[in-house]
């Protein structure tokens, strides 16, 4: 599968620039074609979605620029970064992110600041109340 460079405007303004291909298989059936997941647990399976969705962003080392990671985060997890603007540590998060953005950042950094992001995310709340029994 050849891959190409691909620049973009973010709704933010922001221009960045991702990996693309032309031929990309959906996560869903990447996912499926794990054979280890077949009958993995819905967090198994959320964790692998997580590195499917860095890999298929990161460069030929497996690494992201902050510039990317930013990006990726942006348009992938939108709706945990909403309303998170004015807090302090989302703040600081998102400073390191545009702080060197060419710098590479490697997957375990990458779910540290996703991590981070959803424990700050007032859409983790909501999650918290949602029930789980009738």
């Amino acid at each position: 599968v050849r891959s190409f460079r691909r620049n973009y405007t973010h709704a933010s303004g922001d221009n960045c620039a991702s990996f693309f291909s032309p031929f990309s298989i959906p996560i869903a059936k990447q996912l499926a074609s794990i054979k280890g997941l077949e009958k993995g647990s819905d967090l198994e399976k959320a964790f692998a979605t997580a590195a499917l969705v860095y890999n298929n962003s990161a460069d030929p080392e497996g690494k992201l620029s902050k510039a990317e990671t930013k990006s990726l985060l942006q348009t992938q997890f939108s709706r945990f970064m909403q309303g998170q603007e004015n807090k302090p540590k989302y703040q600081e998060i998102i400073s390191a992110l545009d702080e060197e953005p060419e710098k590479k950042i490697d997957f375990e950094d990458f779910m540290i600041s996703l991590v981070s992001l959803a424990l700050l995310s007032d859409l983790l709340q909501e999650i918290k109340n949602v029930k789980s029994t009738k």
